[in-house]
């Protein structure tokens, strides 16, 4: 069984680029853009202003795959920033269990982009394409 699946491994993993990537970059536009209109993004800081953009750019390099590993290692510190800074210690005392603070998506993006920083984008990317060409 292992072998019948080994084979797909690495479309798989194209396509979790892809998808985190959709992911992040719908938290990017919904920060910046305001689409969908989302009452806790309605009026934002400079720093979610930040991680929206980061979030944006970052997740629209991983969806086409180009500078995969760099980028995923960026968005790999936002998530954790995120995760610590917004979630973890959002109130006066740190609340430590994601399924309390919130922080569930963010711990799960952290370790998604470093995952994608080591393992790169997959056969299906700019990245890809671009090595083959040079």
């Amino acid at each position: 069984m292992d072998q019948t699946l080994a084979k797909f491994q690495p479309i798989a993993l194209s396509l979790f680029r892809f998808i985190t990537g959709l992911l992040l970059l719908q938290y990017g536009i919904a920060k910046i853009f305001k689409f969908p209109v989302l009452p806790y993004f309605a009026n934002i800081p400079p720093l979610i202003t930040v991680a929206g953009t980061l979030e944006l750019v970052g997740g629209a390099l991983l969806l086409l795959g180009l500078f995969t590993r760099p980028v995923a290692f960026i968005l790999a510190g936002e998530m954790a920033f995120a995760y610590f800074m917004g979630h973890m210690f959002k109130g006066a005392d740190p609340v430590f269990l994601p399924l309390l603070n919130g922080g569930t998506a963010a711990i799960l993006f952290c370790f998604s982009c470093l995952y994608l920083s080591t393992s790169g984008g997959g056969p299906i990317s700019l990245d890809t394409i671009l090595r083959k060409k040079s």
